[in-house]
């Protein structure tokens, strides 16, 4: 058996790990999913509680904490990038980290591969208004241009009723079609991975 891991990144906008985020419960409900393929959670990155700075390289200088983020993206097999919608789209935090991956296109191998080929990308997804579809085309566009490649259904998201004021964080319970969701996200991920993992792309 191939053992897998999985690092999660948490573009909430909200900068106090000690804040509830919506997008960590998401990530927590695909997390348990992970776990019935054997599939281990290394890390939870919130990443605006550090200091990722703007810019398109893979270290921007004195106090980037990006460096150190992207060391433990490259070292799982399967990434979770988890975010919130905003203004219906993906919040400038998430925007952020896929900035910064774009250093990856001239990161090649003597193959021409990206540092990321043979990594797996999922997403997680929440917001109280439209743009679920619309954030995981901008996710999943922008991981794919940077080398990761995206499994059959890799979307787990839940949008809440339109102008409403109720967050994934404060449901009582998962409804059960993010679960149905999120049980095919894990299973679907963790068998790409696997097969990856066993046998890469040739470059």
């Amino acid at each position: 058996m191939t053992t897998l891991t999985a690092l999660a990144l948490n573009c909430t906008l909200k900068d106090d790990p000690s804040e509830d985020s919506s997008t960590d419960r998401m990530i927590a409900v695909l997390a348990q999913h992970f776990g019935d393929h054997d599939v281990t959670i290394t890390d939870t990155i919130r990443i605006a509680a550090h200091n990722v700075k703007p810019g398109v390289t893979s270290d921007e200088g004195d106090g980037d904490d990006w460096p150190g983020i992207r060391a433990k993206i490259l070292a799982a097999d399967i990434l979770i990038f988890g975010g919130p919608i905003w203004m219906g789209q993906l919040g400038s935090v998430g925007k952020r980290v896929l900035e910064r991956l774009d250093a990856f296109i001239s990161e090649t191998d003597d193959q021409g591969r990206m540092p990321s080929y043979g990594k797996v990308a999922v997403a997680a997804i929440v917001g109280n208004e439209d743009g679920a579809h619309f954030s995981s085309a901008q996710i999943f566009q922008s991981l794919n241009d940077v080398g990761f490649t995206i499994p059959a259904v890799a979307a787990c998201y839940w949008v809440g009723e339109a102008m409403g004021s109720t967050d994934f964080k404060d449901l009582a319970a998962v409804p059960d079609k993010v679960t149905d969701t999120a049980k095919m996200v894990g299973s679907n991920a963790a068998h790409l991975a696997g097969l990856l993992k066993r046998s890469t792309y040739p470059g």
